[in-house]
């Protein structure tokens, strides 16, 4: 039987499109970027219609480059940039508003608001999570409140909230279907990850009716199927869609308790397979559902990391000191003594785990006379580095578990020199694999399973190949004396919107 699965990642930057086979084989793929908007100092929007735009976009190129007819897919999945949060109406599918990006910070005061009143352990008991802006449930009450009419409209069922699988699944459906699933919706601040439920205890305390919110539907499962004249002419079930971090963790086969994955892409984000056990943190680290299959949740432990690839795109697009992303490992090679004491804390929208500090800001620090562009290079790779210990660090005391090894993923993971960086700090291998698209791979085999190509995770056990391990080799005092560098940087970011503001 030949398959082609249609698989979309939605992404912070730009929207890939992948056609995938039955072997798990890429056989096509598209890319297009769409823009990014900061409106105000620490505000992050995106354009929806662009976003689909951009979709429709990728997906023609991925067909045409594996020529493949629209008519000859199988199924669609979908994974998708996490929390960023969108109101449309639900009879024209158009937006009220910008896309409110995860980076935002707009509601930071919504949130202390919150801590301030004592919400902050039942919000962490309902959810899994810490009160932060970050979150989905906060940007959906700002608009609730600041677009004009919305929330009348929203109480009457007029309008529609969601995540940007809802919004695809939206526009694919041609407004047919309003859904989503676990590991999407706990990332919202509104589910209840262990009553598997949307929460109404959070919508009371946050202020979001009922109406507003997609059904919630197993990750891999029947959402709804493509109308061809709304998408490209398919009519295609879409029957696996997953949180980009959790299909990392998917695609990674990360399936067993104790198993983790560290991807680098806009930002960094570790997790840890926990099973049916929903494991507490009290250090900052968050739970969220994995996924859910057979209506059964596999749980994670997670530590959210902001920036860090999205360090290497500000040297390129705000600072112009390179060209391409490539460029850094050069650049970054040629300092023959390590990075001489230079640091950047790229808390350009606060810091996350295990700091969770909304008010930090981005710090470059330790330079001299003779530091120049190397420096900002090797800065911005070490830093991806730095953050992850700090996460993986938390992460052991929290699970009571020695990490073994570190799966890695995303664009920066092709960096030789962060692989071998991130190997040193954490004095553990790296398995870097064959295929580090494994993202859009955790989205189409839970696409596949949900459209019954694949039985289950069993058929697809040999599909994860190695492609590099990276040995530690660095001597520990030296490892120590580069982690107190670090930790004296980050201790100089925290709160500075604060001083700032005096």
């Amino acid at each position: 039987m030949t398959v082609r699965i249609l698989a979309i990642d939605e992404g912070t930057t730009g929207v890939r499109g992948f056609v995938i086979d039955e072997h798990a084989t890429i056989v096509g793929s598209g890319y297009h970027e769409f823009t990014q908007h900061f409106p105000q100092p620490g505000w992050v929007e995106h354009d929806a219609d662009e976003i689909w735009r951009a979709t429709v976009d990728a997906c023609r190129d991925a067909l045409d480059d594996a020529r493949v007819r629209p008519d000859a897919v199988s199924c669609i999945g979908i994974t998708n940039q996490r929390e960023t949060t969108l109101l449309w109406e639900r009879d024209t599918l158009t937006p009220v508003h910008r896309a409110i990006v995860w980076q935002d910070r707009r509601t930071a005061a919504h949130c202390d608001q919150l801590k301030g009143a004592g919400h902050a352990t039942t919000i962490r008991n309902e959810t899994g999570l810490v009160v932060d802006a970050y979150f989905s449930g906060t940007k959906v009450a700002w608009l609730l409140d600041e677009v004009d009419g919305a929330r009348a409209r929203a109480e009457a069922g007029e309008l529609a909230f969601g995540t940007m699988d809802s919004w695809l699944v939206a526009r694919m459906t041609d407004g047919r279907d309003h859904v989503t699933e676990p590991s999407n919706a706990s990332r919202t601040m509104l589910y209840d990850i262990r009553g598997g439920r949307w929460s109404t205890t959070m919508q009371q305390l946050l202020g979001v009716p009922a109406a507003v919110l997609p059904e919630v539907r197993d990750t891999a499962g029947h959402f709804g199927t493509s109308d061809p004249e709304a998408f490209l002419g398919i009519t295609a079930p879409i029957t696996g869609i997953a949180g980009d971090q959790q299909a990392a963790l998917f695609g990674q086969g990360a399936w067993s308790p104790g198993t983790s994955k560290n991807t680098y892409g806009t930002g960094s984000f570790m997790l840890l397979n926990t099973g049916r056990e929903a494991v507490d943190s009290q250090n900052g680290l968050l739970t969220s559902v994995a996924w859910q299959l057979d209506g059964t949740p596999t749980y994670a432990l997670e530590g959210a990391i902001f920036i860090t690839g999205a360090s290497v795109q500000w040297l390129r697009d705000q600072l112009g000191v390179i060209d391409s992303a490539a460029e850094t490992e050069s650049l970054a090679a040629q300092l023959p003594d390590g990075n001489e004491g230079v640091y950047l804390v790229p808390a350009f929208v606060g810091l996350g785990a295990p700091h969770w500090d909304q008010y930090a800001r981005g710090t470059l620090i330790g330079m001299t006379r003779g530091s120049d562009r190397r420096h900002l290079a090797r800065a911005a790779l070490e830093a991806m580095a730095y953050q992850t210990v700090d996460v993986g660090e938390l992460m052991e005391r929290e699970s009571k578990q020695d990490m073994q090894e570190l799966r890695v993923d995303g664009g920066a993971a092709n960096n030789d020199l962060l692989c071998q960086f991130q190997a040193d700090l954490l004095g553990v291998p790296v398995l870097r694999p064959r295929n580090a698209e494994t993202t859009v791979l955790g989205a189409a085999f839970l696409a596949g399973i949900g459209a019954g190509v694949w039985s289950g995770t069993d058929q697809l056990a040999d599909v994860w190949e190695l492609d590099r391990r990276f040995e530690p080799r660095m001597e520990a005092h030296e490892r120590r004396r580069l982690l107190a560098g670090w930790r004296a940087a980050v201790d100089r970011s925290k709160g500075w919107a604060h001083v700032v503001e005096r």
